[in-house]
């Protein structure tokens, strides 16, 4: 029966270094049904989230959804160390490894103690194992833990430079298309500025943006937890902005490249597509895509860019063919967003909607 304790003990520890392997080093997406780190997320998220919706405040809902994703990443390296601290104590007690106090002192909690201080490489040396095998568990026990330490540490700068390089475009999106973006705004402000052919080097870089994106999030689906510096700001409403504003060109917007808008297209719905089978956040029906631009505001939207000199092609066909565009992406940045509570950006933006760049905390630019 010990032995059967101490394999079971040996699994777990097993089994938690080939979590963090997965989560840090392995650059893929894991796709096996049960992963302790999945299910970390699936059990500390959802209420995180019913207290974020009993939140009046927008502000304050906000601020405290963008802790989440760090301390989350506390809370997973605390959950690995307690569960190689807690594996390797078992083994240790299943084996009666014998320690340099007396017998009658020696319980479950003393080989805990140990564990926990040998993981941590403290060196107390108040307790210690005195036979071979025991002192050779610890040994590895002691590496383990200074390596798990190491690998943890050097994650957390990737990480952050993932964040940055995301963030980067994010806010440089603010004075082209609006706060909160949109497809309608940016295509007016292009046109406006006479650089409406300008817009096909921006869409180049939001395709590179995209992969990046889809190459960050699938490897460290963490990164889908942090939110942007701006309350009205998100990676998934710059996406969703991109999308919509590749989904106009697409149908015909007269000065615009459309060979690159399909390929900015192709490469943001690819994104969105697989950070949306990260989270299993199933699509959605057709009709919470059609309440998203209903009939009368496509209207609003042809009435605004026509005021402002871009011609949108127009026509039954041309409605059709914006519908068929929206259906590939729409239902999956709608689940989306109701997952991790960001909200999408509008096609048209209302009309006291003001750039971040204007405000500061003493007021804003009139």
């Amino acid at each position: 029966m010990k032995l059967l304790i101490a394999l079971a003990g040996l699994l777990l520890i097993l089994a938690i270094l080939w979590e963090a392997f997965e989560t840090i080093i392995l650059p893929r997406r894991v796709t096996r049904p049960v992963r302790l780190t999945r299910e970390f997320y699936r059990l500390t998220w959802p209420p995180w989230v019913l207290l974020a919706k009993a939140m009046h405040k927008p502000k304050a809902r906000e601020e405290y959804l963008s802790l989440y994703g760090p301390l989350s990443l506390l809370g997973l390296l605390a959950m690995w160390a307690g569960g190689i601290i807690f594996g390797y104590s078992i083994v240790q007690w299943a084996l009666h490894a014998q320690l340099n106090i007396p017998d009658a002192s020696t319980s479950f909690g003393t080989y805990l103690y140990l564990s926990g201080t040998t993981f941590f490489t403290l060196g107390y040396g108040d307790v210690t194992p005195l036979n071979p095998l025991g002192r050779a568990i610890e040994v590895v026990e002691a590496g383990t833990g200074f390596g798990l330490l190491a690998i943890v540490i050097g994650y957390l700068p990737v990480l952050y430079q993932s964040f940055s390089r995301r963030e980067a475009n994010i806010s440089l999106l603010d004075a082209r298309a609006g706060s909160p973006s949109s497809a309608t705004e940016l295509l007016r402000r292009y046109n406006t500025a006479g650089n409406l052919d300008d817009l096909r080097l921006l869409l180049h870089e939001w395709e590179r943006w995209s992969a990046e994106l889809l190459e960050s999030h699938l490897s460290y689906p963490v990164l889908c937890y942090f939110r942007s510096l701006h309350d009205n700001q998100s990676w998934l409403a710059a996406l969703t902005t991109v999308l919509d504003t590749c989904a106009l060109v697409m149908v015909g917007v007269d000065g615009t490249s459309e060979w690159q808008a399909r390929l900015t297209f192709a490469m943001a719905r690819h994104a969105v597509v697989d950070i949306a089978q990260i989270f299993s956040t199933a699509p959605r029906a057709l009709e919470c895509c059609t309440s998203r631009l209903p009939p009368e505001d496509l209207a609003r939207l042809r009435a605004i860019l026509v005021a402002n000199g871009v011609s949108l092609r127009d026509g039954d066909e041309a409605e059709q063919q914006l519908l068929k565009l929206r259906l590939m992406y729409e239902p999956y940045v709608i689940a989306l967003s109701e997952f991790l509570l960001m909200p999408l950006p509008p096609w048209i933006l209302p009309p006291d909607s003001i750039d971040n760049w204007k405000t500061s905390a003493w007021g804003r630019i009139q």
